[in-house]
């Protein structure tokens, strides 16, 4: 096998074989084919394109290259969950410990933010004394005890994955949809799971603005999952509007403990519940109501033991920020739009995210949403609160939000929080 024969088939579209896939895909791992050929294949890859096929054995190729995790011995049927990411999605949180209480076991491998999106990991290490990083034993020992956990996932899972991820985000091929659905597919597969759904976001604070864009995607990720005996769904739900009233890391927290103790926003508890629904359908174990749970306060007690068993204090104060910025309505009205990117982007510039992997990111920053589209409003009325440690980066998430909210005179329609299903 040559490098330059396998970006040539691809640049001249060609499909590639299993064992043009199987070598570039280890050769690049161990260092034989260099970056800058795993780029220009990437290239041709986002240009060219993968059948279902290929991007079948890509995703194979990528799993092999580590190890995977065996937790047959947990003692229930266990179900995954992974979003595209969005603006205030803190769903992982409330799902996981409610799953669990409904009798799946969820190993909820996650991330942490890049740009707008938040992170599951920044998120909870905002409650102190909480660790990400856990070993297999660690996973498998929580897991039959607690039913769930969520922490980073581990070094050896997909390596390939992890180096062409940071060569697609130098190189402009990020966009590719054979290479994201390789990429979210190889980690969740080598995860060992017996089921998995996928919360596949469309909208302006999501990474596919477009229905049809997440539809492909979702198409993607589910024909992965069958190839590889997976049982998959995928959820297409709408990202225009920042999911609950929070956006940042503390104040996402706080928030699912409002979902699991009964209360919160009314759309994170829908997709909360939908989104159980599913996989407890998928892992057999569709007995339960998982709305009723949620609404009992019952997976509460599961959140604190998963909380706890990784060094958590779910009773310790959540940081509060050194300072805060109301944004004021500047008129009567019925607010009509807040646009998910532009908070997204205002919790970035306010330090809850970060541009660079290694950046730190400030565990109190972010953005409450006081009202929601279809909310009538005063002159005067507080519609944002922004929040920082840093005063001087209100200018910027100002900038960032203008034009990113619209107040008029009729209340809009309010689109469903659920797009379709996909099976």
């Amino acid at each position: 096998m040559d490098a330059i024969d396998v970006i040539r088939a691809k640049r001249d579209r060609q499909r590639l074989s299993d064992e043009q896939i199987d070598w570039v895909v280890d050769a690049y791992t161990r260092g034989v084919v260099a970056d800058e050929q795993m780029a220009a294949l990437a290239m041709a890859i986002l240009l060219n394109g993968m059948d279902r096929a290929e991007t079948a054995r890509w995703t194979r190729a990528m799993i092999s290259s580590g190890e995977r995790l065996d937790l047959g011995a947990v003692g229930r049927p266990l179900v995954d969950k992974h979003s595209t990411g969005g603006v205030g999605d803190k769903i992982t949180l409330p799902l996981a410990p409610l799953v669990a209480t409904c009798g799946a076991a969820v190993p909820q491998l996650s991330g942490r933010g890049l740009g707008h999106t938040g992170g599951t990991l920044d998120k909870l290490e905002s409650i102190p004394g909480w660790r990400a990083q856990l070993s297999t034993s660690e996973i498998a020992a929580q897991l039959r005890d607690v039913g769930a956990v969520i922490c980073a996932t581990t070094p050896g899972l997909a390596p390939a994955d992890r180096k062409l991820y940071a060569l697609r985000d130098v190189t402009g091929t990020v966009e590719s949809v054979p290479l994201i659905a390789s990429s979210i597919m190889s980690k969740k597969i080598a995860e060992g799971a017996d089921a998995l759904v996928l919360d596949v976001k469309a909208g302006s604070g999501a990474f596919m603005k477009s229905v049809p864009q997440a539809r492909e995607l979702a198409a993607a990720l589910v024909g992965i999952g069958v190839e590889h005996g997976l049982r998959t769904t995928a959820v297409l739900t709408d990202m225009a509007v920042p999911l609950g009233r929070a956006v940042g890391n503390a104040v996402e927290v706080a928030e699912a403990v409002e979902v699991l103790r009964g209360s919160g926003p009314t759309d994170v508890v829908e997709l909360t519940v939908a989104l159980a629904r599913e996989m407890l359908r998928l892992a057999g174990a569709s007995g339960v109501n998982p709305a009723e749970v949620l609404a009992s306060g019952g997976a509460y007690e599961t959140w604190c033991r998963m909380i706890a068993a990784q060094g958590g204090s779910p009773d310790a104060p959540l940081p509060e920020a050194a300072h805060r910025h109301v944004v004021e309505a500047p008129a009567d009205g019925v607010l009509q739009s807040l646009d998910a990117y532009a908070v997204g982007v205002a919790a970035w510039r306010l330090g809850a995210g970060r541009s660079r992997k290694e950046d730190p990111v400030q565990h109190a920053a972010g953005v409450l949403c006081l009202v929601k589209p279809g909310d009538t409003v005063e002159r005067g009325q507080p519609l944002l609160e922004l929040r920082t440690d840093t005063p001087d980066a209100v200018p910027a998430a100002l900038a960032a939000l203008d034009g990113g909210w619209r107040i008029g005179d009729d209340a809009p329609p309010a689109p469903p929080l659920i797009i379709d299903v996909l099976r």
